[in-house]
Parts: structure tokens; C-alpha cells; sequence
């Protein structure tokens, strides 16, 4: 269960046009020059150009920031403050979401975005969560009622860790196993050998997984192992593996007291996703907002 995903919808919305935001003030820059490109002799002005991204992106860019501007006003009258450290708690959050913070950086480059551009729209829903909660309220019955219809997704599965050493061929495999037979440290045979260059950098590490999660050959032997054993070569369509297993999590039933602060997140983010719709309509009443692409 991603007690994170009513929270993700809601930044979404936040920073889901960033990019466009990013594109369409390009405008702006290229406004001071009259002609921004030419097609053989052909030009396209700076008005073009300007027009053309207000056609596509300036009536939602704009009303992506006066929403965000009604948050920073009103969390300003609360006397709001995120702390730096929740912020890189929340990013770190989202970077596990996209399978490391290598990856959500591709992501974010790919959309014209920096780190700390997410860091100021993080910055940005936290102060919304804070400004919201006073309006909502949770009950004991709702989080007990959210638990029991969702209770297999809180049970703990059976759970290896394991790091592993692949190579592409049999010969190398049984190298590298007599190497470690010997003494050498897996971690350091990993970085050397390993052509998973993903977690040869972590020694092959490969985290906890459940089943489902491997090709079933390597799947099968893992679980099989005793804690701190090392296998021998196991073949699979991506080449030889050398396994090591550093742990295991057994099955484990869920009990709702264990994971009633988790359930009560859950709901409080998908209360917030209802809420702000709601607090927005109020905000843009009470404001004066004069908005000029209305009319455009």
C-alpha cells in the first residue's frame, strides 16, 4: 500500500504543467528579439512564437501559479514554515518512487525541470497539507473500517534480500565462485565482475523482494537459501548469477494497531486530493484575481 499516492495526485497538479510553465516563459526571454528563429528565409517572430505558446500552455501556466500563489499567500497569513529537512524527506520519498534519485533526475531533465524546482513545488503542497488538515476530520471507525477492506495490501509477504553477481558466461561464473570460495569479498567481486552495472555500485545488492519480483530460476534458488549463504552459478535468459542471501522477512499478518498511523496518512492525503478542490473555490472568491488570458 503507497500511503504516498493521494499526496502524488495532488503534486501532480501542482508541478504536472512545470515544464510548460518553463517553455512558456522561454517567451518572455526571447520577447527582447524580434525574429527567434528562420526557416531557410523564412522568420518566425518573437509575436509568433509568444502567441503560439500562449495558444498551447499560457491559460493553464498561469492558472497553475495563481493557484499556487493563493497557497503561499494564505500559508504566509498562517504562518506556515517548511523545514528544509521535511522537504528532502518528501524528495527522497518521491526519488524511492521512481527507483532511486539517478532516475527521478532523468525524469525531471526530461520535463525541463531541476531538483530544486520539485524541492519549491514540494514545498508548495506541504504548506497546501498544512492549511488543509484543520478542515478535516478522521475518525477511529473510518481508519479501522479502511484497514479491514484493504487489509491484504498491509500483510507482510515473504521477503528476501540478496545481492547477486552476474556474468554472461558459464566459465566466468565458476571463476568468480571459486574466487569467493576462496575468500574474496562478494561485494568487491561484484563491482569487478558483475555486468548488472545497476547494483554492482552496491556491492549487488539488490534489496528485499517478494515473489514475483525475479525471473523464476533465480526467484526459486533465492528463497531457498539459508541467511548468508552464496550460491552457485545460476543460469537465467539474462546470463549466470552468483547469489548471496543477507536476509529474509517471514509472512506476516497484518494487525491494525501496527499500521494505524500509515492508514490514517493514507486517508488524510486522499481527504486533502477532495479538500483542495473545495478551499480553492473559496480562495478564488475571496480574492480579487484578475486574470488576462481569460480573454484571450
Amino acid at each position: 500500500m503507497n500511503k504516498n499516492s493521494g499526496k502524488k495526485k495532488i503534486l501532480y497538479s501542482l508541478i504536472g504543467i512545470a515544464a510548460l510553465i518553463g517553455t512558456f516563459f522561454i517567451g518572455i526571454v526571447y520577447a527582447n528579439k524580434e525574429v527567434v528563429a528562420t526557416v531557410g528565409e523564412v522568420e518566425i517572430t518573437e509575436t509568433e512564437f509568444y502567441d503560439y505558446l500562449v495558444s498551447l500552455y499560457g491559460r493553464n501556466a498561469l492558472s497553475t501559479l495563481i493557484d499556487n500563489k493563493l497557497i503561499e499567500i494564505e500559508a504566509d497569513k498562517e504562518d506556515i514554515k517548511i523545514e528544509s529537512e521535511k522537504i528532502e524527506e518528501e524528495y527522497q520519498v518521491y526519488a524511492e518512487t521512481y527507483g532511486g534519485e539517478e532516475a527521478l533526475q532523468s525524469v525531471l531533465n526530461q520535463s525541463g525541470m531541476t531538483k530544486q524546482d520539485l524541492e519549491t513545488e514540494i514545498e508548495t503542497y506541504l504548506k497546501l497539507e498544512e492549511l488543509l488538515k484543520p478542515r478535516i476530520e478522521i475518525t477511529d471507525e473510518e481508519l479501522k473500517t479502511y484497514f479491514d477492506e484493504n487489509k491484504e495490501s498491509f500483510n507482510q509477504e515473504e521477503e528476501v534480500q540478496a545481492s547477486h553477481i552476474l556474468v554472461e558466461d558459464e566459465e566466468t561464473a565458476k571463476k568468480v565462485a571459486d574466487k569467493l570460495a576462496d575468500g574474496e569479498d562478494f561485494a568487491e567481486m561484484a563491482k569487478e565482475y558483475s555486468t548488472d552495472t545497476a547494483s554492482a555500485e552496491n556491492g549487488g545488492d539488490l534489496g528485499f523482494f517478494a515473489k514475483g519480483t525475479m525471473v523464476e530460476a533465480f526467484e526459486e534458488k533465492a528463497f531457498a537459501m539459508k541467511v548468508g549463504t552464496i550460491s552457485e552459478p545460476v543460469e537465467t535468459e539474462h546470463g549466470f548469477h552468483i547469489i548471496k542471501v543477507t536476509d529474509k522477512k517471514e509472512a506476516k499478518e497484518a494487525v491494525f494497531e501496527d499500521h494505524k498511523d500509515e492508514v490514517y496518512e493514507i486517508i488524510m492525503n486522499e481527504k486533502i486530493q477532495s479538500e483542495y478542490g473545495a478551499w480553492l473555490s473559496e480562495m478564488k472568491e475571496e480574492y480579487s484575481i484578475k486574470n488576462s488570458l481569460e480573454t484571450v
